[in-house]
């Protein structure tokens, strides 16, 4: 976790609520890691150095950002060997999408799916 963590924000007629990206990022990630036929995430190219200071992360693959008042999703994930790549992407991004509107209340605008890989274990 950086010093600098960005947060959505979501007026409400009591104030603001702010949620991590980070949160958002978990939850996603959680919800990917579900789905028959992922393997596990890949690693984003920022996070590098938190694994070289030992944090690990379970949203290691995954970056979440706002565009036009929705969340954007970035996910990078390995698929396992035997398993039909688009059929495993396009499961990632309804679980995802689900998982993070239920969740937060936000709106998904897109859920980008990165296949990075493909993993032989089970």
């Amino acid at each position: 976790m950086s010093e600098s963590r960005e947060y959505i924000s979501h007026p409400d007629e009591m104030g603001n609520i702010h949620i991590s990206e980070e949160v958002l990022a978990v939850i996603a990630a959680a919800a990917a890691l579900e789905v028959e036929g992922v393997g596990s995430l890949a690693a984003n190219l920022g996070s590098d150095l938190a694994e070289l200071l030992g944090k690990k992360n379970i949203a290691k693959g995954v970056r979440v950002s706002m565009e036009e008042g929705a969340v954007v999703v970035d996910i990078s994930l390995l698929v396992r060997y035997g398993s039909t790549v688009l059929e495993v992407a396009k499961q990632v991004q309804d679980a995802v999408a689900n998982s993070v509107e239920a969740t937060s209340g936000l709106d998904v605008k897109s859920v980008n799916v990165h296949v990075a890989g493909v993993t032989f274990e089970k």
